[in-house]
């Protein structure tokens, strides 16, 4: 399985009304903060790709957030207090919690769609015929590998018409002590 890297802006409570709104919006009131890919909700710190970063990054449509190198993308932020620094895998096959990833702890599953840009768990308003808002932990993805397979498979099954339905399963890992 192959360890991608990407540095998102933090959403949480310290956004104030932006926060509250969305905590409304969503109605997931048990969030402490978000941690997603969703570049809508987290915005990726490193929103331009220059020309150094070419061999670093996954070369692939709607992908040049993410790194293959992640002394590389440390390189390239200022400072990364403010920052999530995300360790991901794209489509685990297998539970990946457990994993032994130095420096990152597992924080869930996240389910975003193909275009690799919207969350079907915390941007798309809810899908209650598939999952409740209280399976989602307090940063907004699913703990259990099993039950993240399941929804995935079930939002594409129960709802072939939405768009950010069709997802990929996603295992993220957030860098200690940043």
């Amino acid at each position: 399985m192959q360890r991608l890297y990407i540095a998102t802006e933090r959403f949480g409570p310290s956004d104030g009304t932006e926060w509250r709104n969305y905590i409304e919006w969503s109605g997931l009131s048990q969030l402490t903060e978000v941690v997603t890919l969703d570049g809508m909700l987290c915005p990726f710190a490193l929103p331009e790709t220059k020309e150094s970063h070419w061999p670093h990054i996954v070369q692939e449509d709607n992908m040049l957030n993410f790194f293959l190198d992640l002394d590389f993308l440390l390189s390239e932020l200022a400072d990364t207090g403010d920052l999530n620094i995300l360790g991901v895998i794209r489509r685990p096959t297998v539970d990946v919690r457990s994993f032994d990833w130095d420096g990152f702890a597992f924080m869930g599953y996240e389910l975003l769609d193909k275009d690799v840009s919207i969350s079907a768990l915390t941007n798309c308003g809810g899908f209650p015929d598939v999952f409740a808002n209280a399976e989602l932990s307090s940063v907004g993805l699913i703990d259990d590998f099993d039950r993240a397979a399941e929804i995935r498979d079930l939002l594409h099954e129960m709802h072939p018409e939405e768009h950010h339905a069709d997802c990929d399963l996603w295992a993220v890992f957030r860098r200690q002590g940043n």
